[in-house]
């Protein structure tokens, strides 16, 4: 007789509102392990700031995709993609189900979707973009998309110029913007989906955010960012956690200051990623105070 159809069950949600302990407890229940979708928690030098599950959390449960990587490794969405879909197959063979976890709308889109690829832009374009870097610095290349991508420009960390320049280039290089060109055509899968999205009352939710950065920091954060200041230049460390600190072991602010900035940005990444979830229909949300 032929198996049933498989399915893989998404648990997303905005950073700090309890994924990784859900994705535990339901991986337990249905005898299954857990991918995770979290781009952040890739890379193997990237620990406490990226929120990596516990050891005994990794122990629970088999994991994959967590710290799999080097910082300084090429590694892009598309790659996930397909690593991710091989994994999940390999996993069918002896499963009914897979959990995916994740706060990275991106990838996780990839995943269940598929993804677009996407032009390599021109050197003129890149060199373009530069020389605007340079004379108008981070606002100039945000005030561009503004004007070419209103909804990627919501939707992107805005302190990330590698991020912008990379929409900018897509646009740039099609003339069409870049949210429209992610989208494309969904891809067929060979299983169900389930989505399950974690919420939280906003200032609860914001509460929580800056309680696990004190927590970050107590439990060791600014050694490994100092450990990691030297690949400041790489665009996985140009992230919430480190970018701030980075300002700081330079002169360039203060300690109260990159204390203040981390906790201000993780509450508007939680933010931009409720905004990315909100267009899923598929999320059935669970209020984790209920």
């Amino acid at each position: 007789m032929p198996s049933a159809i498989k399915t893989v069950y998404f648990v997303v949600g905005p950073t700090a509102v309890g994924k990784t302990s859900y994705a535990i407890n339901l991986a337990q229940k249905l005898n299954t392990e857990i991918i995770s979708a979290d781009s952040r928690q890739f890379y193997q030098e990237m620990n406490i700031g990226t929120a990596v599950p516990s050891f005994e959390e990794l122990a629970a449960v088999p994991h994959h995709f967590i710290q799999h990587i080097s910082i300084k490794d090429d590694y892009n969405v598309h790659r996930f993609e397909q690593e991710a879909l091989s994994k999940i197959n390999e996993l069918f063979v002896q499963k009914d189900h897979v959990v995916v976890v994740g706060g990275s709308g991106l990838y996780l889109n990839a995943l269940a979707y598929g993804i677009d690829q996407l032009p390599d832009p021109s050197p003129e374009t890149r060199k373009y973009l530069e020389e605007l870097q340079g004379k108008e610095g981070l606002l100039g290349l945000r005030n561009l998309l503004r004007q070419l991508d209103p909804v990627f420009f919501e939707l992107v960390d805005q302190q990330n110029p590698s991020r912008i320049k990379r929409a900018l280039e897509v646009c740039l290089a099609t003339g069409k913007p870049y949210s429209k060109q992610r989208i494309g055509k969904k891809k067929e899968r060979s299983f169900t989906m389930k989505w399950i999205g974690l919420s939280q009352d906003r200032e609860k939710l914001y509460q929580r955010i800056n309680k696990r950065v004190d927590m970050m920091i107590e439990a060791g954060l600014l050694e490994e960012v100092k450990s990691l200041f030297e690949y400041r230049h790489l665009n996985a460390l140009n992230t919430v956690g480190y970018r701030e600190f980075f300002q700081w072991i330079n002169g360039e602010q203060t300690y109260e200051w990159a204390v203040e900035k981390v906790k201000t940005n993780s509450r508007r990444y939680a933010k931009r990623q409720m905004t990315w979830f909100s267009k899923n229909q598929d999320i059935e949300w669970i209020d984790i105070d209920k």
